[in-house]
């Protein structure tokens, strides 16, 4: 269920509660991203002591491996992992466009050939409720088409009409306990597609609406897009969620336009490659710049790399590869995403959002680097 509190009056910002099986998640909200079950380099204590509220898994990977008969045996996703908070699960959607070139899609779902192996998978509305009722997650993904964001009219149309249908039959399948399933809104920067699929998904009653068909490798301008031509078509009383979204700054720019939840594998991916958040930009630690610079990687960061250690140290362990190194950047990373949602909500919450929302992107200076890594980091979903 999906409170809404506090609605910004200079922006369509929102302030909400999701009540799940599992907890009450505070929204606006970034979820880190544990596509096989672990949020990369990062364990569960960690996650909770920066102030993780909800996280993800994958249909398509965790049913390949370990495989439903593990978890099932372990008591659920949850008990596996040993996260005692909610999860979302994604239905294995978004595989059919970033495994495109090891898929088929017909009538009734999608037969994948493995990523590991080359055996046959089929994977369709029933079967992906199935494993997400396995799993145990409290939030299932219905199961989509999601094309890239330059396939021609006929292609977009198409993925349209299956996602509207497969939507009506995953609507229709068994859940867990207490489990919420949100609808997935897809037709590309087609006004007239976006609102006939945002309409046909409202009307089968789901619990909450996701943006899809962004972070597909399309420019930012026509990403904002997408949102901007959904948005309006979606109820109030809902939860909102931008799929696979994205920097700081996109996500503040997200949420002012009336967005609540935003899921991204960027802070422990960059993370790996000697990238660093802040809440201004980015900028890569592995420099000769940072060699004998003992300031933290963020001047009043809060986070444990922060609290500990200095650039120099690890920019030091990035260079000889120590997996210190990457944990810590990872730390830092996941806390900034984390850090500016709750400064979001904070702003909310006093009415104080739109000039939050200006200062900050006034501020924040965006990474070539990491734009370039935003088209290829969805792969990890």
């Amino acid at each position: 269920m999906f409170e809404l509190l506090k609605t910004d009056s200079q922006t369509k910002a929102r302030l909400g509660r999701l009540t799940t099986a599992h907890g009450v998640v505070d929204t606006p909200v970034y979820m880190p991203v544990g596509t096989q079950g672990s949020v990369k380099a990062l364990d569960p204590r960690e996650l909770l002591e920066m102030g993780t509220q909800i996280i993800l898994g994958n249909t398509y990977h965790l049913n390949i491996r370990p495989g439903l008969d593990i978890i099932r045996a372990a008591g659920g996703l949850h008990r596996f992992i040993n996260w005692p908070q909610p999860i979302l699960t994604d239905s294995g959607g978004f595989q059919v466009f970033s495994l495109a070139k090891i898929r088929k899609i017909k009538a009734h779902g999608v037969e994948f050939r493995s990523h590991l192996d080359g055996s046959p998978l089929f994977l369709g509305p029933k079967e992906a409720m199935e494993i997400q009722c396995v799993l145990g997650s409290d939030i299932a993904m219905v199961f989509d088409e999601c094309p890239p964001h330059d396939a021609p009219a006929k292609e977009q149309r198409l993925a349209v009409e299956r996602t509207i249908r497969w939507a009506r039959e995953c609507r229709a399948q068994p859940r867990a306990a207490g489990q919420l399933v949100f609808g997935i809104v897809q037709g590309g920067s087609n006004a007239a597609l976006r609102e006939e699929c945002a309409r046909a998904l409202v009307g089968l009653e789901f619990d909450g609406y996701a943006i899809g068909g962004v972070s597909v490798g399309e420019p930012e301008p026509e990403m904002l897009k997408a949102v901007e031509l959904t948005e309006p078509h979606l109820p109030t009383h809902k939860a909102r969620y931008a799929m696979g979204l994205g920097t700081p700054a996109q996500m503040v720019e997200l949420i002012a336009r009336g967005v609540d939840m935003f899921d991204c594998v960027l802070p422990t991916r960059v993370a790996r490659n000697g990238t660093a958040f802040t809440c201004k930009g980015a900028y890569g630690l592995k420099g000769g710049a940072y060699k004998a610079d003992f300031r933290p990687i963020e001047d009043g960061c809060e986070c444990f790399a922060c609290q500990h250690f200095t650039r120099a140290y690890l920019r030091h362990l990035l260079n000889v590869n120590e997996i210190l190194g990457l944990r810590m950047l990872s730390v830092h990373n996941s806390h900034v995403f984390l850090k500016v949602m709750a400064d979001v909500r904070a702003a909310l919450a006093a009415g104080t959002f739109a000039d939050f929302h200006r200062e900050f992107i006034a501020n924040y200076v965006p990474s070539r680097k990491v734009l370039s890594a935003r088209a290829t980091a969805q792969l990890e979903r």
